[in-house]
């Protein structure tokens, strides 16, 4: 509760702060016209850097989506967290910190 007490005050001091001074701002480089190159490089160099990127961001999302599939998930007190199968208990979910799996009830508690 005390962080996210700090973070509201954080944000409204910032809010404030950014107001005042918003008018302080003084022109430093004018922008730039829209026929000239940004940095440099032509539209079509940078769709392909651009695409180039998002490739690259694509290959690594798909890899850590397959990690946390094995994760499992997490249950709620009162929440089914396992399943028998014969003489075996199958995990459903974690229960949360504080409580555990009560294996007759087959329960978080």
């Amino acid at each position: 509760m005390e962080g996210v007490r700090v973070l509201v005050y954080l944000s409204v001091c910032l809010s404030l702060l950014t107001s005042l001074c918003q008018g302080q701002r003084s022109p430093a480089a004018p922008p730039l016209p829209a026929d000239e190159p940004a940095l440099g490089l032509t539209t079509g160099e940078m769709a392909e850097v651009l695409q180039g990127f998002l490739d690259e961001a694509e290959s690594r999302v798909g890899l850590s989506v397959e990690k946390k599939a094995s994760v499992i998930p997490r249950c709620d007190v009162g929440e089914r967290c396992a399943m028998k199968h014969g003489p075996r208990i199958g995990r459903l979910c974690d229960c949360l910190r504080g409580t555990a799996c009560n294996t007759f009830f087959l329960r978080c508690y």
